[in-house]
């Protein structure tokens, strides 16, 4: 189900309505200490970007709309040509939709760098091990669509053990998991055994491997 934040009356003062967006979880703060299920930066930089990019001549608002399984951001008015959804994926030049504003926004520092946000986006969720954001152009605007780690859902199909089971649940909660983290879940099993159950599940396609082989 879809929960929908309350519109914010365009007219208000641009770092009212950047400070409000950012903090919406926590009023009057950007930043928290605890951890996130979706990367702060990330959403941070969206909704700035959808505020700075936005098309001002509609009378249509910024929309944070939060899912069971996502967060969409989306602003109306589109990329502006030759920039396409893909462009943004790699690197790319600059093209703001309001100069004036975009300029205004880097010499405060909410912006850092022209032509990196989306590429942040991306970093700041393979950071976390969650799935690569989607940017897209849908109803008249463009949309940031930040993803939430997923489990499959066809679990009960792979006959796991129960080690394997504690394992995914270990994962539903830090989104990861190491061979020493799985030892230490499992101290009574050796460790090639829980070796095995691991690329089980890597075979199974329960789990994804990342990065060097460690202990």
């Amino acid at each position: 189900m879809a929960v929908f934040m309350n519109k914010l009356i365009k007219q208000r003062n641009l770092f009212y309505l950047i400070s409000k967006k950012a903090a919406w979880i926590e009023p009057g703060k950007i930043e928290r200490q605890e951890k996130w299920e979706y990367p702060l930066d990330a959403i941070r930089e969206a909704i700035i970007n959808a505020i700075a990019h936005r098309d001002y001549n509609s009378s249509a608002n910024v929309h944070i709309s939060i899912f069971d399984d996502r967060i969409e951001i989306w602003n109306p008015g589109k990329l502006p040509p030759p920039l396409t959804p893909k462009d943004l994926k790699k690197e790319h030049k600059s093209i703001p939709v309001n100069p004036s504003l975009a300029n205004l926004l880097f010499l405060i520092k909410y912006i850092e760098r022209w032509g990196t946000g989306t590429n942040d986006i991306i970093k700041w969720c393979r950071e976390e091990d969650l799935p690569e954001p989607i940017f897209k152009e849908v109803t008249g605007g463009f949309a940031v669509v930040l993803r939430k780690f997923q489990i499959p859902e066809n679990l009960e199909s792979l006959e796991l053990n129960e080690r394997q089971k504690k394992a995914i649940e270990y994962l539903k909660k830090y989104r990861k998991i190491t061979n020493r983290e799985y030892q230490n879940l499992c101290p009574d099993v050796n460790r090639e055994t829980l070796r095995k159950d691991l690329n089980d599940l890597i075979n199974k396609k329960a789990i994804i491997r990342k990065g060097e082989k460690k202990g």
